[in-house]
């Protein structure tokens, strides 16, 4: 016992800016209280844990079990085996970084989180939870690239000048850099059953969070609203005839459309909201149960366009319309652009990765991204490309495209697969990151239910029909523009569970209002975090204004730095956060160690 007291001390990760006031007998007799502290294992079983005096637990040291605590591996039949403590006394098992399944043998104490920090929504997941197989992540993924969107993006970069091929391997390219950091940001997520918003509390701080939490529910915002015009549209082409041409057609300036489709809007709006109460176990099984048939349709379309246009030789001799300079010049901001389109679900993506059975299942399940992006956009290409010829003009419109079509089957089934493509993709990317932004917010009155009602009004007064009326505004000015938000994020994140934290997270601490938390910081907020986001976001706001035509002349460094906004404002951010918080803390390391040889 002596020996387990004298190691006990070393990892009591002290602050000694905090404890330096401390006589050292009062040190020692909270060492004593913290030794005695409950310790919370979980049990084989379905049942969260059960707890064990540390004396007692000493006692039974020739079990035969092998338990890997903080930095150190134990065994009870070792002798002088270490605990390895947190300040709050509660132990912290470290599984297997990247393959390990037990992603819940964390011994935190659920009855110490603080209420206004936690609800059912937030709490870690529980064996019970982990629902999600390799075919689930995938089938997920499925329902989110299967879309009017994705179907668009790139048939707009043909429109812009690309060659079919050219257009195709920017989105596969940028899907694969992509999968890069939507697999790293999972990895918390499975290991320790938490969603985005208290993974950001590691490196933001547990109020700080808020802030990354409300930009990316903003651009979720934002994305609802596009996704519920589509499918608004989808009713549109129901309606018949007459109504469609009658007065309520046409569009009001004030408006930005007319009042039959923003009614039509508000049909498929309502529609969602409904939906949205059952939760997460809804949506996995609507994304799981929605990708088969989605795929069929697709293929059914496919089809229908290589017969009608006798193959598709058309789209093969198309070629580029770009010289090698203007191509190079599109390429990488159409290459940010790609990337920014699921940067906001690989943010975020701990919400759907906490439910995965094991990070074998999340990571295979991650890798059909690349995949399924590259076969859509094709099927995009093609089926666009197709239309040339079948119609005389080219229909880069999904909708319009099936409304050409004609026919009452053609009719139902553009409506069913319209309607689930928009569906399976709109609550899940775009409604559940808001939704428990909100949550985390204020956790006593925002539900999940209530955090996407909410949700869907915002996408309403973001004017959908606006953002979608060009492919440049489309790409350039909501793609490019949102990810300069983003990019930051993502990179402070990653910077700090993976070179700062080194992937152990103290799990109490995440739900803890005390000064004394680890992720406490200055009140709530690390100011490290918020000064990076800033250093990230502000080299691209030149670029933007210079966008939307606010600013009429800028120089030509800041419009590079805005066509590649994620990727300057991600390596910015990462490196400024690095920076910062390495010299905090080898200024801490240093007064630890002189307040330890004190000791």
């Amino acid at each position: 016992m002596v020996s387990n007291c004298l190691s006990l001390s070393l990892h009591l990760n002290l602050h000694p800016h905090k404890h330096n006031r401390h006589s050292l007998s009062s040190f020692k007799s909270q060492t004593k209280a913290k030794l005695y502290q409950h310790v919370s294992f979980t049990d084989s079983s379905h049942k969260r844990s059960y707890t064990s005096c540390v004396s007692t637990f000493d006692s039974q040291h020739k079990s035969s079990k092998h338990y890997e605590l903080g930095n150190h591996s134990f065994s009870p039949s070792r002798p002088g085996y270490n605990l390895g403590l947190s300040r709050s006394g509660i132990t912290r098992p470290r599984l297997s970084a990247m393959t390990g399944s037990e992603s819940n043998d964390f011994g935190y104490d659920e009855s110490q989180f603080d209420p206004s920090l936690t609800n059912d929504d937030l709490k870690p997941t529980t064996p019970s939870q982990r629902t999600f197989s390799w075919l689930d992540m995938s089938s997920l993924w499925i329902g989110l690239v299967v879309g009017v969107p994705t179907y668009y993006l790139a048939g707009s970069l043909v429109d812009l000048g690309m060659a079919w091929w050219q257009g195709i391997a920017t989105v596969v390219a940028a899907n694969l850099i992509l999968l890069v950091p939507l697999v790293l940001t999972a990895q918390p997520g499975t290991l320790y059953g938490i969603s985005f918003p208290v993974l950001a509390r590691s490196s933001f701080g547990i109020r700080g969070a808020h802030i990354p939490t409300l930009l990316r529910a903003l651009v979720g915002c934002g994305w609802y609203g596009i996704e519920t015009w589509i499918g608004g549209e989808a009713i549109f082409l129901l309606l018949p005839a007459h109504i469609k041409n009658s007065a309520f057609s046409h569009s009001l300036p004030w408006l930005g459309t007319s009042p039959l489709e923003f009614s039509c809007f508000i049909v498929f709006w309502l529609a969602q909201v409904c939906i949205v109460w059952r939760g997460m176990d809804g949506i996995r099984k609507l994304e799981k149960y929605s990708a088969p048939i989605l795929i069929t349709l697709t293929s059914c379309l496919l089809a229908w366009s290589y017969l009608k246009a006798g193959g598709f030789g058309h789209m093969l001799s198309l070629s580029s319309k770009l010289t090698s300079s203007q191509f190079w010049t599109l390429f990488f901001p159409s290459l940010t652009a790609n990337i920014s389109f699921w940067a906001t679900l690989a943010l975020n993506i701990p919400d759907f990765s906490r439910f995965a059975k094991s990070q074998t299942d999340q990571i295979i399940g991650q890798v059909g991204l690349p995949v399924f992006m590259g076969l859509f956009t094709f099927v995009g290409v093609a089926v666009t490309s197709s239309t040339s010829i079948i119609f005389g003009r080219v229909i880069s419109n999904p909708i319009e495209l099936l409304g050409q079509i004609g026919g009452l089957a053609t009719t139902l089934l553009a409506i069913v697969g319209i309607s689930l493509a928009t569906l399976t993709t709109n609550i899940a990317a775009n409604v559940v990151a808001p939704a428990n932004a909100l949550v985390n917010l204020n956790p006593k009155f925002f539900t999940f239910g209530r955090g996407a009602f909410l949700t869907a009004v915002l996408g309403i007064v973001f004017q959908p029909w606006r953002l979608l009326k060009s492919s440049e505004s489309f790409v350039y000015t909501w793609l490019i523009g949102y990810s300069a938000l983003l990019g930051p994020i993502g990179g402070i994140i990653l910077v700090d569970y993976y070179l700062i934290k080194k992937m152990k997270l103290n799990i109490g601490d995440l739900y803890s209002l005390s000064p004394s938390g680890e992720y406490y910081f200055s009140k709530g907020y690390n100011v490290a975090a918020v000064v990076a986001l800033v250093a990230g976001i502000i080299p691209v706001v030149p670029g933007f204004l210079h966008k939307i035509r606010a600013l009429s002349k800028i120089s030509n460094g800041f419009v590079v730095v805005y066509d590649n906004a994620l990727f300057f404002s991600f390596i910015i951010a990462g490196f400024v956060y690095w920076i910062i918080m390495s010299r905090l803390g080898r200024k801490q390391s240093s007064l630890s160690s002189s307040s330890q040889s004190l000791l």
